[in-house]
C-alpha cells in the first residue's frame, strides 16, 4: 500500500494564499485570495466553518499562525493593517489590534522554561480573582459583535490568556517591522536591528534568540536573502518578571477594551429620540414672527394656563400628546439603561484598572526585578491619575442622569397635563394637583434650559440643550455645550480654599468642561505610554548576533505566494537548536541546505551547513509483498520543504527529466545521517553563500519507501504538522489540494502486533476468563476509543458548515 495514506481532495474555488495546520487538533486553516478564513478538518477535507472579509477586520489577508494550545487562530489583514485573533472553534473575533505596517509573517511560539521561581509565580498569579468581583457581561444586543465578555465565557480574561505559560506572538512586515506580543495581546518588544521585508520568523522556545529571514535590496537592485540571527537574552533572563508583567498588562488591555465596549453600549442605549425636544425649540424659535422668548412663553403658560398661537400649534401638531408621552417614555428607558451600564460596568472595569495598574507600580518600585524590563513608576502614576479621572468622569454623568431624570419627570407632567387641557381631554385627578413647589421647580427648570439667548447660540445651530447626557457619549474634543453648574458645591469650594489640596496629587483632577469621550481618549493614551515604554526598553536591548547574506532571489519568484517560499523556520527544542531550511535552484537546482544555529548566540555549531543531495536512487517498490523492483536512477529538485519533526523534511519534488507535465512527488526525508556530519564549512561573511556553494559539505540519503507519487497534480507547496502527522500538498495553481495522513504504515503495524498480542493472550487464558472480566474489558476499550477520538481533536459545535466540505474532486 502507498506510504502516506491519502484522506482528502478538493478544487477550491479560490487560490489559497496561507495554509497552516493546528498544533493539537487535525485542522488546517487557509487564507484565500478572496479575504476568506477557512478552517476544514483532515477526514475527507470537510468544512468546519468559514470567515468572510466585513468592513471591521478586512479583505487582505497577510498572514497566518496558530496559538501554541490550538484555541486561537491570528491572521494579519494588510488594507485595514491589523493583526486580528479569531476563536477556532466559532469563528468568532476576539481581538484584534493596529500595526504601523501589514504583517507579512507570523510565529506563535510557546515558552519552555524549568524554572522554578516561574512555577512558584504561576501558584500565586490568580490572586486578583480574590479581591476583584466577576465583570458584568455586556447586553445581548452588542455581545454578538465581540464574544469577549458573553455569557458562555466564564472567565473572560482567561479566555485570551489561555495558561499561565508564557506564549508570544511574533510579528514581522517590510522595512525591517518587528513587534513582540505575549499572550498575543500585549507588546512587549518593537524591534529595531532589522533591515528590509521580513519573510519569515521564529522565536526560540527559551527565548535567547529570534531567527529572521529577510528579503533586501542589493546595489545592483536585485533582491537578497539573508538571515539574521537576533540575541534576546534580556527576555530570557527576566522570564519570570516579564511573565508576571505581561499578564498583568493583559489584564490591563483587556479591562481597556471591555470599557471601550461598555462605552459603546452606552452610546447604542443613548437614542437621538432624545433630541427632538431640542430641535422642535430651536425651529420655533427660527420660524415665529414674533419677539418674544419661549421662556417667556412657556411661563405665560405656566402661570396663567394661556398659550401663544405659535407655542400652541408646536405643542399640538409637532409634540402631539401621544408624541410626548412616547418621548417621556424613551427617556426614561434610555436614561435607566446608561445608568445601569455606569454603574455596573464603567465603574467595575475603572475599579479593577485601578487595582492592576497599583499592582504594576509596585512592581515597578521593585528595581531589582523590574527595572531591566523599562516599567517608569512615574508612567504608570500618570495612568492611574487618569483612570481616577475617568471614575469621577463617570460619576458626574450619573449625578446628570439622576437631575436630568427629575427634572424631565416634572417638565413632561406639567406639560403633558396643559397639552390635555389644550385639547379639552380629561385630566386623571393624580395629574391635576400641583403644588407653589412643584411651580417653583418648573419655573427653575424653564429658567435654566430654556433661554434662547444669542450667546447661549452653541456650535451646531441650535438655542437649546435640554437633554443633558447625550453630549457626555459625544466623541468629539471640544467643551461640553452645557457643563454641570458646579456653584454651591461645597467640597469643591473646600478645595479652592486649601493651598495643599488644591494641588495635591492625591487628589483625581475632574476636567469639568469634557465630555466622558475625551476622559477616556486622555485614559486611554496614559495606560498606553505606560505600556509602550517596556516594549521599547526591550526592543532596544534586543541585538543583532548574526547576519548571513543567502542567496540573490530571481525574478521569476515575484508572483509566488510568499508564506510558500523558502526558506523555511524551525525550533527544535530538545537540542535547543533552530534550523533554516532553503534551496537555491539557479547554484544548484538538486540540493537541499540546512542552516543550524544555537539558540544561545554565544553557542557555537561546527556542522552549522549541510546539503542534501536529492540525485540518489529511489525503491519505486513499497508494498513488501511484491517484488522488488530494480532501483531508479532520477534526478529531482525540491520545490518546497518543511520540517516534519527534529529529524524528518518533508519535501515536495519535482524531476528533472521530461516535459512539464513531468512527475512530482511527497518524501520524508530522514536527516539523521546529514546532521551528524562532522564537516565544518569555512564561511567567508564577505561573500554570499551561492558564491561559495563549492565547500559546503554534502549527504546522500536513503529514501527508502517514504515517498509517493502524486499523479494528476501539479503538487508545489505542502504545510506539515509532525505532531499530528499529517500532510496538506497544494498545487502550483493553488486550487488543488491533497490531505495526507503521513506514519500510517507504523500504526497498522502496532495495531497488527497488539492484536496478534491479544488473540494469544485471550486463547492462553480462555479457561480461566469469567464473563465479568469480558464485560469489564469492554468497557475499557469503550473509554479509549472515546479518549482517542478526542485526542484527534473533534470539534463540539461544527455547526456553521458541514455540507459546503462535500464536494469532492
Amino acid at each position: 500500500m502507498p506510504a502516506f495514506r491519502q484522506v482528502g481532495e478538493k478544487q477550491l474555488p479560490n487560490p489559497v494564499i496561507y495554509m497552516a495546520w493546528s498544533p493539537k487538533r487535525d485542522l488546517i486553516a487557509l487564507a484565500n485570495t478572496a479575504g476568506e478564513l477557512l478552517l476544514h478538518r483532515l477526514a475527507n477535507f470537510q468544512r468546519v466553518w468559514s470567515l468572510a472579509p466585513n468592513e471591521n477586520t478586512g479583505k487582505e489577508i497577510t498572514s497566518l499562525a496558530w496559538r501554541p494550545d490550538g484555541k486561537i487562530l491570528a491572521f494579519g489583514v494588510g488594507d485595514t493593517k491589523q493583526v486580528v485573533l479569531c476563536d477556532a472553534e466559532k469563528a468568532e473575533i476576539l481581538h484584534l489590534f493596529p500595526v504601523d505596517v501589514p504583517v507579512s509573517c507570523m510565529h506563535w511560539v510557546e515558552v519552555q522554561s524549568n524554572s522554578s521561581s516561574l512555577s512558584v509565580f504561576s501558584e500565586s498569579e490568580d490572586e486578583s480573582n480574590c479581591f476583584l468581583p466577576r465583570l458584568p457581561t455586556l447586553p445581548k444586543s452588542y455581545s454578538s459583535t465581540s464574544k469577549i465578555f458573553s455569557e458562555e465565557k466564564s472567565d473572560e480574561v482567561t479566555n485570551l490568556l489561555g495558561e499561565v505559560r508564557l506564549n508570544i506572538l511574533v510579528t514581522g512586515g517590510p522595512s525591517g517591522f518587528v513587534e513582540l506580543y505575549a499572550y498575543g495581546l500585549y507588546k512587549v518588544a518593537t524591534l529595531t536591528e532589522i533591515t528590509g521585508t521580513c519573510r519569515s520568523l521564529c522565536l526560540s522556545s527559551d527565548l535567547k534568540s529570534l531567527s529572521v529571514v529577510t528579503e533586501t535590496r542589493s546595489s545592483n537592485d536585485n533582491s537578497e536573502i539573508h538571515y539574521i540571527q537576533l540575541d534576546t537574552g534580556l527576555l530570557s533572563s527576566c522570564l519570570p518578571e516579564l511573565t508576571r508583567m505581561a499578564r498583568k498588562f493583559t489584564h490591563i488591555s483587556t479591562l481597556i477594551q471591555y470599557l471601550r465596549l461598555s462605552l459603546t453600549c452606552m452610546c447604542e442605549a443613548w437614542e437621538d429620540i432624545l433630541m427632538q425636544m431640542d430641535l422642535r425649540l430651536t425651529k420655533f424659535v427660527q420660524e415665529k414672527n414674533t419677539s418674544t422668548q419661549v421662556q417667556d412663553e412657556f411661563l405665560e403658560l405656566l402661570l396663567w394656563g394661556h398659550a401663544s398661537p405659535e407655542l400652541q400649534a408646536l405643542l399640538m401638531n409637532q409634540l402631539t400628546v401621544k408624541g410626548l408621552k412616547m418621548l417621556g417614555q424613551s427617556i426614561e428607558s434610555s436614561y435607566s439603561s446608561i445608568q445601569k451600564l455606569v454603574i455596573s460596568h464603567l465603574q467595575s472595569g475603572s475599579g479593577a484598572l485601578l487595582y492592576h495598574l497599583s499592582e504594576v507600580k509596585g512592581m515597578a518600585l521593585w528595581k531589582q526585578k523590574f527595572q531591566p524590563l523599562g516599567l517608569d513608576p512615574v508612567a504608570i502614576e500618570e495612568a492611574i491619575t487618569a483612570v481616577g479621572s475617568f471614575t469621577l468622569k463617570a460619576n458626574e454623568l450619573l449625578q446628570v442622569i439622576d437631575k436630568s431624570m427629575k427634572n424631565f419627570k416634572a417638565f413632561f407632567r406639567w406639560l403633558y397635563v396643559a397639552m390635555l387641557r389644550m385639547s379639552e381631554d380629561h385630566v386623571p385627578p393624580e395629574l391635576n394637583k400641583m403644588t407653589q413647589k412643584d411651580l417653583a421647580f418648573v419655573a427653575d427648570f424653564l429658567s435654566e434650559h430654556f433661554s434662547a439667548n444669542e450667546e447661549l447660540f452653541d456650535r451646531k445651530g441650535k438655542y437649546f440643550n435640554v437633554e443633558r447626557v447625550g453630549q457626555y457619549l459625544k466623541d468629539e474634543d471640544e467643551d461640553l455645550v452645557s457643563p454641570p453648574n458646579m456653584e454651591g458645591n461645597n467640597w469643591l469650594s473646600f478645595v479652592e480654599q486649601s493651598t495643599y489640596l488644591k494641588a495635591s496629587p492625591l487628589l483625581f483632577p475632574t476636567y469639568p468642561q469634557k465630555s466622558l469621550h475625551f476622559v477616556k481618549r486622555m485614559m486611554e493614551g496614559a495606560i498606553d505610554f505606560c505600556l509602550q515604554k517596556p516594549a521599547e526598553v526591550i526592543g532596544s536591548s534586543v541585538k543583532q548576533a548574526v547576519c548571513l547574506p543567502l542567496y540573490s532571489v530571481s525574478e521569476s519568484s515575484a508572483d509566488i505566494p510568499k508564506l510558500f517560499e523558502l526558506p523555511s523556520l524551525w525550533n527544535d527544542k530538545n537540542t535547543c537548536m533552530q534550523y533554516t531550511v532553503f534551496c537555491m535552484p539557479e547554484i544548484s537546482p538538486s540540493k537541499v541546505y540546512i542552516l543550524r544555529r544555537a539558540t544561545d548566540p554565544n553557542r557555537a555549531v561546527l556542522n552549522g551547513l549541510v546539503a542534501i543531495d536529492l540525485n540518489t536512487p529511489l525503491n519505486s517498490s513499497i508494498d513488501d509483498e511484491a517484488p522488488v523492483a530494480e532501483p531508479v536512477d532520477r534526478s529531482y529538485s525540491c520545490l518546497d520543504a518543511r520540517l516534519y519533526d527534529d529529524e524528518t523534511l518533508t519535501v515536495v519534488l519535482q524531476c528533472l527529466e521530461g516535459d512539464e507535465n513531468r512527475l512530482r512527488l511527497l518524501a520524508q526525508l530522514p536527516l539523521g545521517a546529514a546532521l551528524s556530519c562532522e564537516e565544518v564549512f569555512a564561511w567567508d561573511p564577505a561573500l554570499r553563500l551561492d558564491q561559495q556553494t563549492e565547500g559546503i559539505p554534502v549527504q546522500a540519503l536513503t529514501w527508502g519507501n517514504q515517498s509517493r507519487d502524486l499523479e494528476n497534480m501539479k503538487a508545489c507547496f505542502v504545510a506539515v504538522n509532525g505532531i499530528r502527522k499529517v500532510a496538506c500538498v497544494l498545487s502550483s495553481n493553488l486550487r488543488h489540494v491533497r490531505v495526507f495522513e503521513m506514519d500510517v504504515e507504523d500504526e497498522e503495524d502496532e495495531e497488527r502486533a497488539d492484536e496478534s498480542q491479544d488473540i494469544s493472550s485471550d486463547q492462553d487464558g480462555l479457561e480461566v476468563t469469567s464473563p465479568n472480566q469480558g464485560a469489564a474489558g469492554g468497557g475499557v476499550d469503550e473509554e479509549g476509543g472515546a479518549k482517542a477520538c478526542e485526542e484527534m481533536g473533534e470539534l463540539p459545535g461544527e455547526t456553521l458548515d458541514q455540507t459546503s466540505g462535500s464536494d469532492t474532486l
